[in-house]
């Protein structure tokens, strides 16, 4: 194991959105999550929680457009402190595969922790929108945390 505490603190300001993340990839999945879109943030709620990670996201953004640009960069900035608090990545299982029976849908995920940025989606949304979030959403959410941890990344639903 490396002597990097595998924790990092990513902030990102654009003229859509201003984001203060920090994740530790030991923790004990504790969270505060306020994008001010509530799915988004039971979604990062859960991610931390079942990951055992420490998370924190405070994201001010242009919701009176939509919610593109918040799950977008939110989604970056955790992408780079994956990639920050892994560091050299010594220590870890380098691939990750998971089945998850979510009621009447089986969610599969695949990752290859190995730097070289890949994301593939198969499935559908049974409906537009959960709430405030978009349900397409979720799939660009995926491919910019994938791409901004050096992720290759295959999910079906």
């Amino acid at each position: 194991m490396s002597d990097h505490d595998r924790t990092a603190a990513v902030t990102r300001e654009t003229s859509e959105t201003t984001i203060e993340l920090t994740l530790a990839v030991d923790g004990d999945g504790d969270s505060e999550v306020d994008t001010g879109v509530g799915f988004y943030d039971h979604m990062l709620e859960s991610f931390a929680k079942h990951g055992l990670f420490d998370l924190t996201v405070r994201c001010d953004g242009d919701l009176d457009i939509d919610d593109h640009h918040t799950v977008e960069d939110v989604a970056i900035c955790l992408g780079e402190a994956f990639d920050e608090a892994l560091g050299d990545k010594r220590g870890i299982r380098r691939y990750a595969d998971r089945r998850v029976p979510l009621d009447e849908a089986v969610a599969s995920v695949v990752v290859d922790v190995a730097g070289r940025p890949y994301y593939e989606f198969s499935g559908e949304f049974s409906q537009e929108s959960v709430g405030e979030f978009t349900s397409v959403m979720a799939d660009h959410f995926a491919l910019s945390v994938a791409h901004n941890a050096g992720l290759t990344h295959h999910a079906a639903v």
